[in-house]
This record gives structure tokens, sequence and C-alpha cells, in this order.
């Protein structure tokens, strides 16, 4: 039998994309397994409104048909046993730490794609055991520990690794090398690729390359000319080279961004920045809960027929302050947007972020005399907010009926893409309780 580092190439890395199964049926169906275990279960966003849209469903409701993006309502006619459970973003952020804690202690090169999928780089991680038993075992433990099913993929790339593990579900484990490529995945559509969207498999279909095996022996000037330096990227995919490397979650963010859509089209300038006020709210605070500032405000708005456009400007100086952070907001809206003219979708995204401790601010003599007190108020506002919840302060301008009044209330709102519970320096109390 082969060593342990024996299991491991002599050139070349080990990656493992843990992907956990049906991940908030799955998580609630721990929690009580009374009510939920081999039961027929949906989460939705709305359970009060048949025409809500199911997030996800459990594999007794998948076998029913009940899929991701269908409304509660069809779902109940395909199912009408279908038990419906409003999600609680609280409850996976704690489920998705501690399985993320059992991945990165068998190596520190961790990289969260979403709340319920990761990368691991294990080439390291030879004291562990071979490749195969830490993935076995950090399956085990998972499942012993958080009582919650996941399937791994083990490969020689990232790019092989998200596709093993999708393979066998639930609780799958499976190995895919380079030279399985051709016998495995070269029969398979285009689509089949992680990071091939649709649209770009329906065009490949167009040009005559609708499998995998079939872009793998694609001319390369032809991939170019139709899709740029995504042609060559197309090619060695099909082919299950993929050098990108595995970036621990602990970096901090390039961006922080809210966005809510409306219940109806808003026209009247009290409703639109009511919702800028929450949004602005709640994005600066995320911001400084990584201890960093902004330096570019942008703002994307949407209207009734899906028509989309963002704008941006960049600040005199670097910023943490939300009432800054909202007085841009609203001057850039009133600067692009017509008076009058309805808005279904509202945004707020800080970019060009970088270090508080490293930010350079020139400051005039009134600035200078006040910025130390602000400062001071923000951090007790935030102590407060961090013990007794987001809504402890309000503004009596952040209330109302839309959902942007429910954006600090994070058990119902989140998105599975939202990574600020695991960076290091977040101080999201609230998801411990």
């Amino acid at each position: 039998m082969d060593s342990p580092a024996e299991a491991y190439p002599k050139r070349g890395r080990v990656i493992l994309h843990i992907d956990m199964n049906a991940f908030y049926c799955s998580v609630h169906e721990a929690v009580e397994p009374e009510k939920y275990r081999g039961k027929p279960v949906a989460v939705a966003g709305s359970v009060e409104l048949r025409r809500g849209i199911i997030v996800t469903s459990s594999y007794p409701a998948r076998a029913k048909g009940v899929k991701t993006g269908m409304q509660v309502g069809q779902g109940l006619k395909l199912c009408p046993e279908l038990i419906v459970i409003q999600p609680d973003f609280h409850l996976y952020r704690r489920f998705s730490r501690r399985f993320m804690e059992i991945a990165g202690s068998y190596s520190p090169l961790l990289e969260a794609v979403s709340i319920d999928e990761c990368f691991l780089d294990i080439t390291g991680s030879k004291q562990f055991g071979t490749p195969l038993a830490i993935a076995s075992e950090i399956q085990s433990r998972i499942l012993g520990d958080l009582q919650l099913p996941c399937s791994i993929g083990v490969a020689p790339n990232k790019l092989l690794a998200k596709i093993a593990s999708d393979m066998k579900k639930p609780n799958g484990l499976t190995v895919l090398r380079r030279r399985d490529v051709p016998r495995l995945l070269w029969d398979k559509p285009c689509d089949t690729l992680y990071g091939v969207g649709r649209k770009t498999a329906e065009k490949l279909a167009r040009l005559n390359i609708p499998t995998i095996g079939d872009l793998a022996k694609a001319e390369l000037p032809l991939l170019t000319a139709e899709f740029g330096v995504l042609g060559a990227w197309l090619k060695q995919a099909a082919q299950g080279v993929d050098e990108s490397p595995v970036n621990p979650v602990r970096e901090a963010s390039k961006s922080v961004g809210h966005t809510t859509t409306l219940p109806l089209d808003f026209t009247e300038p009290d409703d639109i920045r009511r919702v800028f006020l929450n949004l602005a709210d709640q994005t600066a605070r995320r911001m400084r809960r990584q201890g960093l500032v902004a330096s570019t405000v942008s703002i994307t708005i949407r209207d009734p027929n899906m028509k989309t456009i963002t704008r941006a400007l960049t600040l005199d100086m670097p910023t943490e302050s939300f009432d800054v952070v909202y007085r841009e907001a609203c001057r850039l809206f009133e600067k692009h947007w017509p008076a009058g003219k309805p808005v279904r979708l509202l945004g707020i995204t800080l970019m060009h972020l970088q270090p508080k401790a490293e930010a350079a601010f020139q400051l005039d003599l009134f600035d200078y005399e006040q910025q130390p007190k602000k400062e001071q108020l923000t951090e007790t506002m935030d102590r407060i907010r961090d013990k007794f919840g987001e809504s402890a302060i309000l503004t009596a301008g952040m209330l109302g009926e839309d959902p942007s009044a429910l954006i600090r209330n994070h058990k119902v709102r989140g998105t599975s893409l939202q990574m600020d519970h695991l960076r290091k320096g977040a101080r999201d109390k609230e998801s411990e309780k």
C-alpha cells in the first residue's frame, strides 16, 4: 500500500471541492429532525405568497419534481404535502462557518465560493493522510458533527474538483483525473463545464461544437475569433486544464453592496430616499465590520421593464460613514434618473476599499475637530447594535413597509454569496444566537 506521501503527485496539486447537499433544507432537518427528516421540504423567500420563489428543496421534494426557481404554488401542485419554510440566514451562516472550520483544519488554503461550498487545496496536507482519506474524514466529520450531507470532488484542479463533486449526490465522493476527462466528460454538453453558461453553450452549438469533446478538439483561432480571450480558456477547460489558484476566503472584500427589489413601482422621492437610507446604513455597516473605508459609491437602478443602469462617483476622500454614502447615492440618483420615472430595484455598492488604518484623510479645520467625535459616535452605535441587534438604533427615515426596511433582519435576508460571516474581523454577533 502506498504511503500518504506517495499518494500525492510529485508535481501538481490536489484540490477538493466540498459541496453541501440541499444545504438550507439539510440545516433545518439537522436542527429539527422530527419535523423535516425524510420529508419533502422547500425553502422559499415568501411562504405566504404562492408566487414566492423556491430557493432550494430537499431530495424527497426533488423526487416529486420540486425544483429551485419554481413558484411555491407550482411546487405545491406537484407535491401537496410539501413543507415550505422561510429562510433563516442566521442559522445557515452558523452552519456554514462550522463546516468550513472543519474543512479548514486540514489546510489554510480554503476558498469559499458561496455559503454552502468551498475549494480546499490539500497539496501540502500529507500529514493528515492520503487525499481520499482526508476527503472521507471531512465528509464523515461534517455528517457526524453537524448532521449534514456533502459531496466532495477530488482532482488536480478547481475545475475538475467542482465537476467531480456534482457527479454523485448526496454524500458522494468522486475522484476525477485529467486522464479521465475524455472518457467521462467528452460526450457531455458544453454547459457541464464549470464556468460555461447556457448562452455560451448555445453559441458553441451554433458553431457545431455541442459537446465537451468537440470543444477540446476545436480550432483555437475559431474560438478566439468568436470568444476573445475566453476562447483559449474554453479549449483548456475542455481538456481538463485549469491553473487558477485556491484563494483563501479571509481576504478583504473588493466591494460591499446591497440591492433590494421593491414590491411595486416607486416614483415618490421620499420613498426612494428611504430605500437609499436603509441600503446605505447596512452597506456601510458591513464595510466597517471589516475595518475598511470606501473611495467610490455606486448605485444600481432597475425600471419595471428590467432595464438596469449603474452610476458611480469617486469621493474627495475615503469614508466609512453611512450619511456620506446616503448623500452621494441620492445625488447620483437625482442626476441620472428622471423625476417621476418608476423604479423597481435599487442598490448601493461601495468600491475601491482599503483598510482604514492605511487610508489617507485630508481634513479641513472643521472636519479635523468634528471627525473624532463622529467616529466615536459611530463606534458606540455599532457596539450597541452588535449587542442588541440591528434595529436597536434607527432614524425615523428608515421606517417603512418596503423590503429595504427588512434589510437589517439578517435572519430572513441574505444570499448564498455573502461571505462576511467568514472574513477575518467580521463581528456578526447575532449569528451566534
